[in-house]
């Protein structure tokens, strides 16, 4: 029986929409996830809602306990996950409130724990392909709605994650267009990384709420700017995963 599993969780814990609510605390053998797991269901389907930097987004990107996050999951049973998050754009067509359907990482982050592998079995090593880090029928799932439903969609993109929490320099802003990422943002890549690593579809909505800052005709990125164009598109976002949850369920 598939159980969902979703991180970021803006608006998804609105009683209206997650039916019989009720949080978990769990704690994992890497300590404990960044927040009380809320357990649930939506359109019938059981849900697991996970806010990434914690209730009150108080946990800096580069200390969220990625691993205990994934872990958790995996410890409730979580048979897909769909993760939410809030990028700047390094493309010109990726708009303000344009949503990403997520197909590749650049893992540019130099402080984390990105696997679970912390030794070997002797002459047993670990290697995780990760050619296609995104599952592509949970993005399939995710581009037809947001098309459905008459969304600005980019049906694939590459997300460059950083370490932050400070934003991008503008000459690093214009070496990640040169490497071929679509979007930047903090968090993806490791998520990404331990699901793949778990066994655990993943796929991952981007919002665009900003351009970075190589884009000289546009005031660079702020913390208050990315929130307003969250806060606007938030709904969108909301109804994207609301929909798609029930044919997730059915994989």
């Amino acid at each position: 029986m598939a159980k969902i599993g979703i991180i970021g969780g803006s608006g998804l814990d609105n009683p209206s929409i997650f039916e019989n609510p009720r949080d978990v605390a769990v704690d994992t053998r890497w300590g404990a996830p960044s927040a009380p797991l809320k357990t649930g269901t939506i359109a019938g389907v059981e849900v697991v809602l996970l806010g990434r930097h914690g209730r009150e987004h108080t946990i800096p990107p580069t200390q969220v306990n990625y691993r205990a996050n994934i872990q958790a999951f995996l410890d409730a049973g979580v048979t897909h996950i769909l993760a939410t998050t809030a990028v700047g754009s390094l493309r010109e067509e990726i708009g303000r409130g344009h949503l990403v359907i997520l197909d590749q990482f650049i893992d540019h982050t130099r402080h984390r724990k990105a696997t679970f592998t912390e030794s070997f079995e002797p002459h047993r090593p670990v290697h995780v392909a990760a050619a296609e880090p995104f599952d592509a029928r949970l993005r399939a799932i995710l581009v037809d709605i947001s098309r459905r439903n008459g969304f600005p969609v980019h049906d694939k993109g590459t997300v460059v994650t950083i370490e932050g929490p400070r934003f991008s320099t503008r000459a690093e802003s214009r070496v990640f267009r040169l490497w071929g990422a679509d979007v930047v943002n903090m968090s993806i890549a490791t998520e990404a990384a331990l699901a793949l690593e778990a066994g655990i579809p993943y796929a991952a909505v981007a919002m665009s709420t900003d351009y970075d800052c190589w884009k000289e005709d546009e005031e660079p990125v702020s913390w208050e700017a990315v929130l307003a164009v969250f806060k606007e598109n938030a709904a969108k976002v909301t109804k994207l995963l609301v929909e798609a949850i029930p044919e997730v369920a059915v994989l």
